[in-house]
């Protein structure tokens, strides 16, 4: 086995490497992130197919063969979003290596968990290891932009949609938990087993267009969608206990709570806690967008507001406007879904949540596994509902504090401790080698 300080080196620079290239998505330009990716493998013995719909948007794909036992798929993201270089204390493209630190846009948000695969892969290669199944290595394009727009996107859906040979697995393991944390003096580790729906949805309030220095003669749009949006912004829904929010009430608290008190009892244990499982009670109403006149002297006819809708696994659109339309009241308006993915989950049980549930033994004694389901959208969603495969969000972090990480996701100064990196090595080289 590669010597832990080696990997370590081979991880820093990798992502290092991998941070300097500019993959702000849009326009992604994912192919820099390919080609650095593509030139890795190769130095170490590995074919890798560069599968694109753009050929500026290229995947990336590895396999060591195995057996037929259970196929096991590492996938990530090569896409950023953007970044403010006013904002940060160092160049967002730097990849500077600071205090024990890999600093640079994509460092937690994923092109660190990229470098962790793909050293993770490539070292398991390089000693021969045979698998019981397949293990496949896939960095994907436009994870954060993707079907938002519409389409199939340009990574893994497009990938899942029009190779699934090259990327179907019984298992899969991405990004989305593996964060420490510490409820009541016991220690957790976070693995994402589900995921909420996005389905943003348009309101469209009519009224009459007029002069803006007569507005008495008009019906003006946009304060008659003041009300909607703060009767959005206010609504409260109904609390429900999805599987996945009772299992993790059941390892943090030890037992099931009743549904009214869920959220305090775990606000006593852990601020963090109450975070993590308040929006996962309810679907979720966020109006953040506006569009009325184009004109400032023009009342607007028109005026559309766009609405964030995250809805609980396993329900739908269908299940949530009726109470959205209660909630809006009588009026003259339209209301319109836009798009929805998403809303896929994941058993618990399974052989991969047992490799998982080992491997933070082992780290840590005592320490257990803690299951959540993520508020927002990953790439899980596409095997899921593609292949019905297992797939789970893990990638461990016990250097950084999981507060700091979440301010730091999708924002400046955006870091990320070797030791960290080193341990996501480890935790992917152990679920590899231990399945099956």
């Amino acid at each position: 086995m590669a010597a832990v300080s080696e990997l370590c080196d081979e991880a820093v620079g990798l992502l290092q490497a991998l941070i300097r290239m500019d993959t702000v998505n849009p326009p992604g330009n994912e192919t820099r992130a390919a080609d650095v990716l593509r030139a890795y493998f190769e130095r170490h013995g590995i074919v890798c197919e560069l599968p694109a719909k753009d050929p500026e948007r290229a995947n990336v794909v590895a396999r060591i063969p195995g057996g037929d036992g259970p196929s096991l798929a590492f996938i990530c993201h090569t896409d950023t979003v953007p970044a403010d270089s006013v904002e940060w204390q160092r160049s967002p493209w730097s990849g500077e290596l600071l205090d024990g630190e890999v600093w640079g846009r994509g460092a937690l948000d994923m092109k660190g968990q990229v470098a962790a695969s793909a050293v993770a892969f490539a070292s398991l290669s390089r000693e021969r290891f045979r698998p019981t199944g397949d293990v496949v290595f896939a960095a994907t394009a436009d994870e954060e932009v993707g079907a938002s727009n519409g389409g199939e996107g340009y990574g893994l859906q497009w990938l899942v949609n029009e190779h699934p040979e090259l990327v179907r697995t019984d298992f899969v393991l991405n990004e989305g938990g593996g964060e420490r944390v510490v409820f009541g003096g016991q220690v957790f580790y976070l693995c994402a087993v589900a995921e909420k729906m996005t389905a943003p949805f348009r309101l469209r309030v009519h009224g009459r267009s007029g002069h803006a220095s007569m507005p008495g003669i008009a019906d003006n749009a946009l304060v008659k969608a003041a009300r909607y949006v703060e009767a959005l912004g206010s609504y409260v829904p109904d609390l429900e206990l999805i599987p996945e929010v009772r299992r993790f009430l059941e390892c943090v608290l030890g037992e099931e709570p009743p549904l009214e008190e869920a959220l305090e009892r775990v606000r006593a244990l852990h601020p963090l806690a109450a975070e993590l499982i308040e929006p996962l009670l309810s679907f979720t109403l966020s109006p953040t967008m506006i569009d009325a006149s184009k004109t400032r002297n023009v009342i607007p006819a028109n005026c559309d507001v766009t609405v964030d809708c995250r809805i609980l696994p396993g329900r739908g659109p269908a299940d949530v406007e009726p109470f959205v339309r209660a909630a809006l009241g009588p009026g003259d308006y339209e209301l319109e879904w836009i798009d929805r993915c998403g809303g896929t989950r994941s058993p618990l049980d399974t052989p991969l949540w047992s490799v998982l549930e080992r491997f933070v033994a082992d780290l840590e004694p005592g320490a257990r596994v803690a299951p959540i389901c993520c508020s927002g959208f990953t790439d899980s969603h596409w095997p899921r509902e593609a292949f019905a495969t297992v797939a789970y969000g893990f990638f461990p972090m016990r250097s950084m504090e999981p507060e700091l990480a979440a301010r730091l996701i999708h924002s400046a100064d955006e870091r990320v401790f070797v030791d960290d990196l080193v341990l996501g090595v480890e935790a992917l080289r152990y679920a590899a080698t231990h399945l099956g």
